[in-house]
């Protein structure tokens, strides 16, 4: 397909669309609702960052104060912070993806200064990070008014505020070296993390500007999308997705209403959470514990497997009356 067709279709063209097909959807939702190189920066879990170091301000406090964590580093801390990340061993880059070390743009396909690797400005000049993502203007430390030599920005990530990512730090580091060298940070000395940062050619729509819960085209009902093109990650998840938009698809083609998986369920949480984050800061994301709900009693369930079985009996739960509604609907 090099066109999107003008009848009832689901778009599940993957992370490596086509030119021809990426310049339609391009055509289709906007130049600026589409990527084509995906810059994942990790992301940590709140509850093992510690507070006692990171800090919550906004750079000159013009944004939201709670959205931002901020850990600060001393001069030594910050180089030797980078000569661990230039020591670090890195994932080799593919042929076409050399492209975004080279600031290259051609046709439909885009690559952004921004999306490069923080371990290349980090080779750029040792200072390159004190004074890019790393910068510590309109931080100070609002318990002590102190400037840091550098501060390591964390964004919150979900609704939930659980899941934050480091600011600037998309990366092409192996997992265990990120582990190892990103715990080289004041206050993330034990962090957990819940995703490793990477970098990737990986098509994917601005789903919070174009897509429904529904997994529909925003200003087309009868156009769905499915899989990493709307910014869930992981088979599992783009599986799934695919089965959402295909029921949603029947129900619209027989005249019924398109169902919203409640949040409780992963999947209902994975939709929501592409159509619902910020679509200025857009990233894909996998299933994970960080974009549910949290659980009504959570500090009196102890234990990874009491957790587990909490969320899944919350999640079956929700599914029972989806399930009921879509029997009816197909009877």
């Amino acid at each position: 397909m090099r066109e999107v067709p003008a009848k009832p279709t689901i778009i599940a063209s993957g992370p490596l669309t086509s030119n021809a097909l990426a310049s339609a959807l391009a055509h289709l939702t906007g130049k600026d609702h589409l990527y084509f190189f995906d810059a994942v920066a990790p992301i940590v879990r709140i509850d093992t960052i510690n507070l006692q170091i990171a800090y919550r301000t906004s750079r000159y406090s013009q944004e939201r104060e709670g959205d931002y964590l901020n850990c600060p580093l001393s001069k030594n801390e910050y180089y030797t912070f980078v000569e661990a990340l230039l020591q670090a061993e890195r994932v080799e880059l593919k042929d076409f993806e050399h492209s975004i070390k080279e600031g290259v743009s051609a046709g439909a396909f885009k690559y952004f200064e921004g999306c490069l690797p923080i371990e290349i400005l980090a080779e750029r000049n040792s200072q390159a990070l004190a004074f890019g993502p790393m910068r510590p203007v309109g931080l100070d430390d609002p318990r002590s008014g102190k400037k840091a030599y550098a501060v390591v920005q964390l964004r919150q990530d979900n609704l939930a505020g659980s899941l934050y990512n480091l600011v600037g730090f998309q990366t092409n580091l192996k997992f265990s070296e990120q582990q190892r060298v990103f715990r080289l940070i004041p206050g993330l000395e034990n962090a957990d993390f819940e995703r490793f940062g990477q970098m990737h050619r990986n098509t994917f729509l601005n789903s919070p500007e174009c897509l429904k819960p529904t997994l529909q085209f925003i200003n087309r009902p009868d156009l769905f999308f499915a899989g990493q093109i709307t910014g869930v990650e992981g088979y599992v998840g783009n599986i799934a997705t695919g089965l959402l938009a295909g029921i949603n698809a029947a129900l619209f083609l027989r005249g019924h209403k398109t169902i919203v998986l409640p949040r409780e369920t992963m999947l209902g949480a994975l939709c929501h959470y592409i159509t619902h984050a910020s679509a200025a800061n857009f990233q894909p994301m996998k299933a994970n514990y960080g974009i549910l709900p949290e659980l009504a009693k959570q500090d009196a369930i102890r234990g990874k497997q009491a957790r587990s079985a909490a969320y899944l009996a919350r999640s079956l739960e929700g599914i029972d009356s989806v399930v009921d509604s879509l029997l009816l609907n197909f009877a």
